[in-house]
């Protein structure tokens, strides 16, 4: 039944007499190379800045034994590259404040305690906390890692109470410099990551309408079409979905500003409209939403798009609906609410903080057994491989230990060079941190490869040991936490999983029965016969479309009608149907994204009781039945211009 009834792509194997099914664990797709992500450079060249700078005047200084305390800072760098520059900016302060908070705890532990198994402890609780954070705020990569690999680290490190203070100053400072680093492209390129949000957005309609195109038959889904159709559906669903919460980040109090992202949002209407696209002339639309997608990523001007009545109705609703503090649904909590929320009791994300805690003191205090010397290690290797789910857990140990195994045989090769002094040590370390970013988006192991020794390079800057003993605890304690890390995950079971389920289905139901009334009345955005103004800033004029009367004079950003002005959006209609229905589809596309995300991650739990796949297929076929009514066709093709 394709993808609705497999959506992690393997065979579960029922357990005779119960509702539960096993899953196997997969090996081949683990190590698989994908495409690189398109942003990878930027996260990896503001790193490398953030920590050359701080690095380097430690050098100058003679105080190589301070850079785990400024890398905690300028690792920062790494995250937040996703959102537009107004939010970026308000997400790295929370991150650079989160990273230097945990710093804070774990040096005054280390400085009140010698214990190393209390140590083990406390650096578990604080993984277990970031885990939990990270997945709530949903971040996006790096997510928990950095956090969890500085923090552990500093648990470990001999410290004094009265040196807190200071290095805690200098987190501080290398995270403001990190700040500075992940701004600046705003001085160059100020609406990059929206640009690029709704590229995706476009890429992802144009291989949906090919998909359609050349789709002959095949293995169907569960909701009656091709199961590639099904899989290039929700992929642009989701994109679609991603880059109208990235616009609605974009402040538009200016009118140079509201002019810009309304030319996006009209991009991205016409994107969304392949979601409703009957298949008719799809290979000139989506060849014609590909040549977009390059102009938007190249940072040109935007090209002209020509949007037809109803998909110029559209954009009134998202005018209105940027006037509102929510997206996509009225009502949702946001902000900090919001994560309380996905934190309260009965939170999926409880089962997988509970299997971060276990795992990681479990995998911390058998290093000790062993005798190895960095139990920090192993609690960050088991940190690292708690996902989702079993399965993904499962394929990240298994990347992990590929990768640090190489990443060791990397490190081994190279000791001469780091024997010519601490510069080059410096050069090789920031070489590595470029490879690790260059290469992680393709295979966990791969970045693993590089990862691995940048670690242990910074743990020589503070303390010079043998190669051998140091590569020999690397290799153990990786070996103990992915094998500890991942039997608690299998033992910790996280039945709430298929629990998420049911409320994404009643929540997917819901919003479905809310568009087939809009639909079913007739409340599409032009049916009530209201009079929208379409907006041609480069032609400085505005007309009433649905009639063909000029109905008033633009000036620049601004535009006039009978009943009002909205200088921030260009356009506007007389009709509360626009925005009624501009809610009923973001909520619905909303929470399609978040039922399939839902059966994802249920999916992959390796003994979890069996799925409704039957009436999620269902619920997926229906509600996007019912999102294709809601998006308008695209108009008859033209020229591009």
């Amino acid at each position: 039944m394709g993808k609705h009834a497999k959506p992690s792509g393997m065979s579960a194997r029922a357990v005779p007499g119960s509702g539960v099914r096993v899953r196997p664990l997969p090996v081949r797709s683990s190590v698989r190379l994908r495409k690189p992500v398109d942003i990878w450079h930027k996260p990896a060249l503001s790193a490398v800045v953030a920590l050359a700078v701080p690095d380097l005047v430690l050098f100058g200084l003679g105080r190589l034994d301070l850079i785990l305390y400024t890398s905690a800072g300028a690792m920062c760098a790494l995250y937040a590259h996703g959102l537009p520059y107004a939010a970026r900016a308000r997400t790295l302060l929370w991150v650079v404040l989160g990273m230097v908070a945990s710093l804070g705890v774990a040096l005054t532990a280390a400085s009140l305690t010698t214990s190393t198994a209390l140590l083990v402890v406390l650096a578990s609780l604080m993984s277990a906390v970031h885990k939990m954070a990270c997945d709530a705020t949903r971040i996006g990569p790096p997510a928990n890692v950095i956090l969890t690999f500085i923090t552990a680290s500093a648990f470990f490190v001999p410290q004094h109470l009265g040196e807190v203070p200071p290095h805690l100053a200098l987190a501080l400072g290398a995270g403001g410099l990190a700040w500075l680093v992940c701004m600046a492209p705003a001085l160059i390129r100020p609406q990059g990551p929206e640009r690029i949000a709704v590229a995706r957005a476009l890429e992802a309609a144009a291989v949906l309408l090919r998909t359609q195109a050349g789709s002959d038959g095949g293995m169907e889904s569960a909701g009656g079409e091709p199961a590639g159709v099904a899989q290039a559906r929700h992929a642009t669903a989701a994109a679609v979905n991603a880059a109208w919460h990235t616009l609605f980040l974009v402040p538009a109090r200016h009118p140079a500003r509201a002019v810009a992202r309304a030319g996006l949002e009209r991009l991205l209407v016409r994107a969304e409209s392949a979601l409703g696209h009957d298949g008719r002339s799809a290979e000139g639309e989506a060849e014609r939403l590909g040549v977009w997608a390059r102009e938007v990523r190249s940072g040109r001007a935007l090209p002209r798009v020509v949007l037809s009545d109803e998909q110029a109705a559209e954009l009134v609703g998202v005018a209105e609906e940027a006037r509102a503090p929510r997206r996509p649904a009225p009502g949702r909590p946001h902000g900090v609410r919001a994560v309380l929320t996905r934190l309260a009791p009965g939170s999926p994300l409880l089962p997988i903080g509970a299997r971060v805690a276990a795992g990681c003191v479990l995998a911390g205090w058998v290093s000790m057994a062993v005798g190895v010397g960095h139990p920090y290690w192993a609690v960050v290797t088991a940190a690292s491989i708690y996902q989702a789910n079993t399965t993904l857990s499962w394929q990240r140990a298994l990347q992990r230990t590929l990768g640090n195994l190489l990443g060791l045989v990397l490190y081994t090769a190279l000791l001469p060079l780091m024997h010519l002094g601490e510069l080059v040590m410096i050069a090789l370390a920031l070489a590595f941190q470029l490879g690790a970013e260059a290469c992680i988006t393709r295979n966990y192991w791969l970045g693993s490869v590089c990862v691995t020794p940048m670690a242990l390079l910074l743990t020589e800057f503070g303390q010079r040991l043998p190669a051998g003993t140091l590569v020999a605890d690397r290799w153990i304690d990786t070996v103990v936490g992915a094998v500890v890390g991942l039997a608690c995950c299998v033992l910790v079971t996280n039945r709430r999983a298929a629990d998420r389920i049911e409320v994404a289905l009643g929540r997917v139901e819901a919003a479905e029965a809310v568009a087939l009334r809009l639909l079913a009345k007739g409340a599409t955005p032009t049916a009530d016969g209201g009079r929208e103004l379409g907006y041609a800033p480069e032609a400085g004029w505005a007309q009433e479309t649905g009639r063909g009367r000029k109905a008033g004079v633009a000036r620049e950003a601004g535009w006039t009608r009978e009943a009002g002005h909205a200088p921030e959006v260009g356009w506007a209609i007389e009709t509360s149907g626009a925005l009624e229905a501009g809610w009923a589809r973001d909520r619905l596309a909303g929470c399609l994204v978040e039922l399939r995300e839902a059966v994802e991650v249920a999916g992959g739990e390796w003994w979890q009781r069996a799925l409704p796949e039957e009436r999620i297929a269902r619920a997926e076929q229906q509600g996007h039945r019912a999102l294709a009514g809601l998006v308008r066709q695209p108009p008859v093709p033209v020229p591009v211009g």
